[in-house]
């Protein structure tokens, strides 16, 4: 069972202050479509379509990108899945992902208080209070977990809140909020260990960029919102 999250006051404050933070808030949106970078070249995208039927909300994710060098491929991912929320909590979850030629899954199932894991890497089960990490929904800074989207494992989070930022992407000017998400398990290989900062738009907390680094600087660009 995970230890309480405590977050620092100022966030604390942030968070209490912006309740539209519930999946609630993201019903409206139709999709929200990324540009993926490494080290400064586009290399795919990203994207994520939303319905809403009755009382329940479908993500479906959609991501694709490709590393070549002189022409020649060296490394293919492509990967889709699907989030279903029902009053606002997720209650199931699927993914499947083709990781360079390597076939990767995640289903996931919410029974009573719990989520049932049926992973590639992990399978088990694990508080609701966990998170998938697809970054779209801001409530993830607020998560002591978050479980891979691409293999279900679960990644013990910390969540730092580094300020306002204001940033330019694609010639377009952002107020956002920025944070960073580190692994709390130490022992973990670098090339396992979370390390990402995220910004999300102030005022409507749409996730708006993401960068990591892992072999090349990565980027997640916001190209278009509806």
């Amino acid at each position: 069972m995970f230890k309480i999250f405590k977050l620092s006051s100022l966030l604390f404050i942030f968070l209490t202050a912006n309740a539209l933070s519930h999946v609630e808030h993201y019903s409206d949106l139709k999709y929200i479509e990324f540009d993926i970078y490494r080290n400064n070249k586009n290399i795919g995208k990203h994207k994520f379509t939303f319905k809403k039927v009755n009382n329940q909300i479908f993500v479906s994710s959609n991501v694709n990108f490709i590393i070549k060098k002189l022409g020649v491929t060296l490394y293919k991912y492509e990967a889709k899945g699907t989030e279903i929320f029902e009053d606002g909590k997720l209650v199931r979850f699927n993914s499947k992902t083709n990781q360079n030629r390597k076939e990767k899954y995640v289903n996931i199932d919410l029974v009573q208080n719990e989520y049932i894991i049926d992973g590639s890497s992990h399978k088990g089960k694990t508080s609701d209070v966990a998170k998938v990490g697809t970054w779209w929904n801001h409530s993830l800074v607020e998560a002591p977990a978050q479980i891979s989207a691409v293999s279900g494992r679960i990644i013990k989070q910390k969540v730092k809140f580094l300020g306002k930022k204001q940033i330019e992407i694609n010639g377009k000017t952002f107020e956002t909020l920025h944070f960073n998400f580190s692994s709390t398990d130490n022992k973990l290989g670098k090339d396992k260990k979370l390390n990402t900062d995220v910004w999300y738009e102030e005022k409507t907390l749409n996730w708006v960029k993401a960068s990591f680094k892992k072999k090349g600087l990565w980027e997640y660009r916001l190209l278009a919102i509806k």
